[in-house]
């Protein structure tokens, strides 16, 4: 129970961390001459994350860890660092563009053109199996998956892709 606890506080405060570095890196982006691109869509991107996170914590209490699944998790924790520190300044929760900024091509950008969506894919999928709740990994497996349709799409638009 106290790990729970303690594995859900450690991801709560991670997003509130990382709610506070994206707005700070979009005003510095913004101020620097960057624009938004589908900012319509981005309250259910948070909607669907906070509803998740509400459900972990309302479910999970008392729920048995399955090691296997905390260790990926982990690991996708890992893959979310390198993509905050490949994109540094210019990580942002938003679809901010900076005119004529050539596109990031290092770290897991190398390799796969979204890097940071497949970490969120594998988080939404991940922790709820940590606590055996896979009802909830799949109900925000396809709520992400919808709404990650619609942000890929305006974001590739956005990138000249």
């Amino acid at each position: 129970m106290i790990l729970n606890f303690v594995i859900l506080s450690l991801v709560t405060l991670q997003r509130i961390g990382e709610l506070w570095l994206s707005n700070r890196n979009t005003k510095r982006l913004l101020a620097h001459g960057a624009h938004e691109v589908g900012a319509a869509h981005y309250p259910l991107i948070v909607a669907v994350h906070v509803l998740w996170l509400a459900s972990l914590w309302w479910l999970a209490s008392g729920r048995p860890i399955d090691g296997f699944w905390l260790a990926l998790f982990v690991l996708l924790e890992l893959g979310r660092i390198w993509v905050l520190a490949s994109l540094g300044p210019r990580w942002t929760t938003r679809i901010v563009v900076l005119p004529d900024a050539p596109l990031v091509r290092r770290g897991p950008y190398r390799f796969v053109n979204h890097p940071n969506y497949l970490v969120v894919i594998g988080e939404i999928a991940v922790l709820p199996l940590v606590f055996g709740l896979w009802q909830v990994a799949l109900v925000f497996s396809f709520l992400n998956a919808m709404i990650l349709t619609i942000r890929i799409r305006a974001e590739n638009r956005a990138l000249g892709r």
